[in-house]
């Protein structure tokens, strides 16, 4: 009898068990899907996958995109301009899904638009493990959290410095595949300083949740992944590979350059051992 598929939150899991392993948080890329154009992105995915990527975060544009600062926002505006679309960038996925954990992040009107039931149908369909909603209160609607859940697909919790003690408990209680913990204040950007208790923010969403604590915004060289590192079960880095991307002259040198961050950035995680 043949072996039943593993599920989206199944693999989610596996990957940073697999991470955990090697003594290393799990490294979770961003791309912003279509960006420049649907080739350079699609040739960027490669570069994640070689670069050692264990998860993918896969952006898709939309117009306005409030947890997004100027990089990724400037992103999202070229790739719709070029006429990218949410099922475009499900093509991508669909590409790559078989070989890493993928995750599209979309606002909630362009998933709710299409309804609970057939946007949890088209990531399936897809290969994506799950999504990341940042803009869906909890609560708010459940069609697309029962839609997900019964098709073993993970809609990724978001918590904050600025998140109550007792609505962070709710949360991350149940949180399937891992917990987005935002390590700042404010939108999507690299900066210098984190938010100093951020340490303890991880330890309490880790004490109140089975799932992986995973930090994003604000994380842009590989020294301070590896820092992250060692207090959390995976770094996602969002516009610091964005910006390579945008700085670059053609599809080869962008997926050259992501692909050699990436690389340094596994290296120094895997030195960095927690």
């Amino acid at each position: 009898m043949a072996e039943a598929a593993a599920s989206g939150v199944e693999r989610i899991d596996a990957a940073f068990a697999a991470a955990r392993a090697e003594g290393r948080a799990a490294l979770m890329p961003y791309l912003m899907g279509g960006f420049p154009d649907l080739a350079t992105s699609r040739a960027v995915a490669e570069a994640y996958v070689d670069g050692g990527a264990d998860l993918i975060e896969l952006g898709v544009p939309y117009s306005d995109p409030l947890a997004d600062g100027p990089v990724i926002h400037a992103a999202a505006t070229k790739a719709l301009a070029v006429g990218v679309t949410l099922d475009d960038v499900l093509g991508i996925c669909a590409d790559l899904g078989g070989r890493l954990p993928i995750l599209p992040m979309v606002y909630a009107n362009m998933a709710l638009a299409r309804g609970g039931e057939a946007f949890a149908q088209a990531l399936l369909d897809a290969g994506a493990c799950g999504a990341i909603v940042p803009d869906l209160p909890p609560g708010e609607d459940q069609s697309l959290p029962a839609a997900m859940a019964d098709r073993g697909l993970a809609l990724i919790p978001f918590v904050a410095p600025t998140t109550a003690p007792a609505r962070r408990r709710r949360l991350v209680a149940d949180a399937p595949g891992f917990v987005y913990v935002v390590s700042l204040s404010g939108v999507t950007g690299e900066r210098q300083d984190l938010a100093g208790d951020l340490g303890a923010l991880v330890a309490a969403v880790r004490a109140e949740s089975s799932a992986a604590a995973a930090v994003g915004f604000g994380i842009g060289t590989p020294e301070r992944a590896a820092e992250v590192g060692l207090i959390a079960d995976g770094v996602i880095i969002g516009s610091r590979l964005v910006r390579e991307v945008a700085d670059a002259d053609d599809a080869e040198r962008a997926a050259t350059g992501v692909r050699e961050f990436l690389e340094t950035t596994r290296a120094l995680l895997a030195a960095h051992r927690c």
